[in-house]
């Protein structure tokens, strides 16, 4: 089993470039390198491969976190879970299973009007996995660039609060506040849920 994100950045055109593009290229180069691992096609396209399925949803959040640290872009991405029959030096040039739901799964955000989905082999997994992550969208597609920073530095970069308020140079009640603002233990929950989810074969038909 392998995941891969399909994706693209919203508002791309009314934004300067080299600013989300830098955003985005930092949070895929955490996952690997490119082109093996992941490439932007198409100007405001991407595509990635998160070997670990487990791992997808925490590089999905990082990705949106990272790119909506820039006022007036977000991202749109779906999540495909599934098997890879070729294994190519290029992403764009391996396939299989994950790689076509992933494809299909980001065709059907803009219907759905939604801007994170996750695919998978086991529909009851999705059913459960994307109800709870269409309520987390309220938030996150919400998140003002304090907020998005906040979760970028906890969340994915694993620093305590304390060392937040000295990165930024804002006192302790107002990462409290911001904390707060991200809604961000809501997200490490279903975050955790949808790990313990696959950990315990939840991928499983």
């Amino acid at each position: 089993m392998t995941s891969v994100l399909t994706g693209d950045i919203i508002n791309s055109r009314n934004a300067e470039t080299d600013k989300w593009l830098k955003l985005l290229k930092q949070a895929l180069d955490e996952i690997g390198s490119s082109p093996k691992s992941w490439e932007i096609y198409r100007g405001d396209s991407f595509q990635a491969e998160v070997a670990n399925p487990v791992e997808a949803l925490r590089h999905a959040i990082d990705i949106k976190a990272s790119v909506k640290q820039m006022k007036g872009v977000d991202v749109r991405l779906c999540i495909g879970i599934g098997t890879k029959a070729f294994d190519a030096p290029s992403i764009s040039e391996s396939n299989g299973d994950a790689f076509i739901r992933s494809g299909e799964g980001y065709e059907q955000l803009s219907s759905q009007k939604q801007n994170l989905l996750i695919k998978s082999p086991n529909t009851a997994f999705d059913e459960e996995m994307n109800l709870y992550i269409r309520l987390l969208l309220i938030v996150m597609d919400n998140w003002t660039q304090k907020s998005a920073e906040y979760v970028k530095l906890s969340f994915t970069g694993n620093l305590k609060q304390e060392e937040i308020a000295k990165r930024l140079g804002i006192s302790q009640s107002s990462v409290s506040e911001r904390h707060k603002r991200a809604y961000l233990d809501e997200v490490r929950s279903v975050e955790k849920r949808y790990r313990e989810r696959i950990e315990k074969g939840g991928l499983t038909v």
